[in-house]
């Protein structure tokens, strides 16, 4: 990690760190766990329950219980879970072996909102100002990931996220309703912009909640996070806020397949 050392003036190289231990705690877990069923199998070690408990979810195709300390928030079955676990690993490799990404995966991390309070620490850092008076504007951009060649000078550009009950009109540059029997629609990239709280400027949008799974209910960890809700995103719409409540629309990093 020389490469990517622990600075004050670059937040995400803490995350990068911090990422990196958690999917290595990850591994090191899954490795230990398959050779150690498969020794149970052959008789030679002890069948303990968590091993039997281990060996019916593989069965059923379901993620683990044995994981879920380690793992990442995700409610998809066996074979989608290491796909996008695979997936993150590709994501993070890109990273640590080339340079940081233009448009971040957001729905890659184990813990989002530190990826988001280290974006706002650059900034607040760079300008001198206290973190407690900074938040995140939202653009929804048109061009799309791969049109983008350059960090934004301040910020991060994300992709990754669906919209459930909703739908963004690139043309109209505001909230919709869905197409009939689309349940989730892909957001395009959101410019995540820090800026003065004192600086933002009103405009009709909906407070557009966002979750790590679709199961729209987290514990609240001893560092005061939800283990599911990430943050309120502001988007632009023409509708008052309690049609989309009454929707039920949010936003997921994830579909549960």
């Amino acid at each position: 990690m020389l490469k990517y050392p622990v600075s004050r003036t670059e937040s995400m190289n803490t995350v990068l760190h911090q990422e990196l231990f958690k999917f290595n705690g990850l591994i090191e877990l899954a490795k230990k766990s398959l050779t150690s069923i498969k020794k149970a199998v052959k008789g030679l070690v002890v069948m303990s329950k968590d091993l039997d408990g281990l060996g019916s979810n593989l069965f059923f195709g379901q993620i683990p219980l044995m994981w879920k300390s380690k793992t990442f928030a995700c409610l998809m079955p066996l074979g989608s879970y290491i796909n996008n676990f695979l997936e993150r690993l590709k994501f993070f490799g890109g990273w640590l072996e080339d340079l940081p990404p233009v448009v971040f995966w957001i729905s890659g991390f184990f813990f989002p909102p530190a990826f988001l309070t280290g974006s706002k620490q650059n900034y607040s850092r760079k300008y001198n100002v206290a973190i407690d008076l900074v938040d995140f504007e939202f653009e929804l951009m048109n061009e799309r990931g791969d049109e983008l060649k350059k960090k934004p000078v301040d910020g991060v550009y994300t992709h990754g996220l669906f919209i459930e009950a909703a739908r963004w009109d690139r043309e109209k540059r505001v909230l919709v309703e869905s197409e009939p029997k689309v349940l989730f629609s892909l957001t395009p990239v959101i410019f995540f912009k820090p800026q003065r709280l004192d600086e933002f400027i009103e405009y009709a949008n909906y407070n557009c909640p966002v979750y790590k799974t679709s199961d729209r209910r987290g514990i609240l960890a001893t560092t005061g996070h939800s283990t599911n809700f990430v943050l309120f995103i502001r988007v632009p719409s023409d509708k008052a806020e309690t049609h989309w409540v009454q929707r039920g629309c949010a936003m997921i990093t994830q579909l549960d397949d």
